[in-house]
């Protein structure tokens, strides 16, 4: 297939995941008139927040179920709704762990409700609690109705408890990744690159490539050998991913990305960019700025030039082909069909593009 036809056919899974989300939220809207106007505006928000998305995770599990021969594209569209959910309730309750008020330049649900508090006369303290509040609250439906969406697929009972335990796997490791991050965030030193390549894999990996790209293989009815090799497939690409969000977060262009190359530099969070960086000599000449509240756009360019001068960004970008690559090679496995191999090629490709 071609990149129109893929293209067409990309839009069309997207075009389903988001008419069963729809469905999910009017029908959880017009439940929630009976309990107030205050309960229907947090479902609103809810809402707004998977809207727009580019629904990467339901595309994993349409891409797999598809290319396996799955043709109940509806059933498919369910579970790939449930990851989309699963997705919207980790990045929801990670703003709160990271105390974020807002995502891509507008207020996420904390922001939302600490500016409702504050227009209401609240002390900047009790609002950004009311806010802070309210997302836990939303997070927490958004996690349970994941679950209830895996339910609501029509699947059978030996199926959807399989769906059941990837979903579950995917869950608790996002979960285990979450802590360690937060753990890392209290280290003085910095974490070695292998360790960060841990926590990055179960916090992002596992639940955005490993779990979906499974969980479509297990519903097409895939031997367990081929729902093995999507597992490692997603794991090594999954990684690659996140090695370039992290790139992306300090080189990239906030126009393409929606996202602040000031933040990370900021926070002082722990990459593999930064972990190889303060094994140089190089590094101690910036330390002192990486981490700092006040960080300037000066600075973070003096942080850059660094960064590109001892090697660190050069060996981040490697190390992310490389993993691309091992991914690559799991799709050269004699049971891997070609029509799975035509879904995923691309799917790598895109990983690696969004650094050149």
């Amino acid at each position: 297939m071609d990149g129109a036809g893929l293209l067409a056919l990309s839009t069309r899974r997207q075009k389903q995941v988001d008419a069963v989300l729809a469905r999910f939220f009017s029908l959880a809207k017009n439940r929630a008139t009976a309990m107030g106007p205050q309960y229907v505006r947090l479902w609103q928000e809810l809402e707004a927040n998977t809207v727009g998305g580019k629904r990467f995770r339901p595309r994993m599990v349409m891409a797999a179920y598809q290319s396996l021969g799955g043709t109940d594209t509806e059933t498919a569209a369910y579970v790939g709704a449930a990851f989309e959910l699963l997705h919207t309730a980790l990045i929801v309750h990670d703003d709160v762990i990271d105390r974020d008020f807002s995502r891509r330049g507008v207020p996420n649900i904390a922001g939302s409700y600490r500016d409702l508090a504050t227009g209401r006369g609240a002390s900047q303290r009790v609002a950004e609690h009311a806010g802070i509040s309210a997302a836990v609250i939303a997070g927490d439906l958004a996690l349970f109705n994941a679950y209830r969406l895996i339910d609501r697929s029509g699947v059978s009972s030996v199926t959807r408890a399989r769906l059941l335990e990837v979903m579950d796997d995917a869950l608790f490791a996002s979960a285990a990744g979450e802590l360690i991050d937060v753990d890392f965030a209290n280290l003085p030193e910095v974490p070695r690159v292998d360790d960060i390549l841990t926590m990055e894999r179960l916090k992002t990996a596992v639940y955005t490539f490993e779990c979906p790209l499974q969980a479509g293989a297990i519903l097409a009815g895939a031997s367990d050998e081929v729902v093995a090799t999507l597992g490692d497939f997603g794991r090594d690409i999954g990684i690659a991913y996140q090695i370039i969000d992290d790139l992306l977060g300090v080189f990239g262009l906030e126009a393409e990305t929606g996202k602040t190359t000031l933040g990370d530099l900021r926070e002082g969070k722990r990459t593999v960019l930064i972990a190889y960086a303060t094994s140089t000599s190089a590094w101690d000449s910036v330390a002192h700025l990486f981490g700092s509240p006040e960080l300037t756009e000066a600075d973070a360019g003096l942080l850059r030039e660094v960064l590109t001068g001892c090697g660190a960004r050069a060996f981040a970008e490697g190390l992310a082909r490389y993993y691309t690559n091992r991914a690559l090679a799991r799709l050269a496995e004699p049971h891997i069909p070609p029509a799975l191999r035509g879904e995923l090629h691309p799917v790598a490709d895109a990983v690696l593009g969004r650094v050149k």
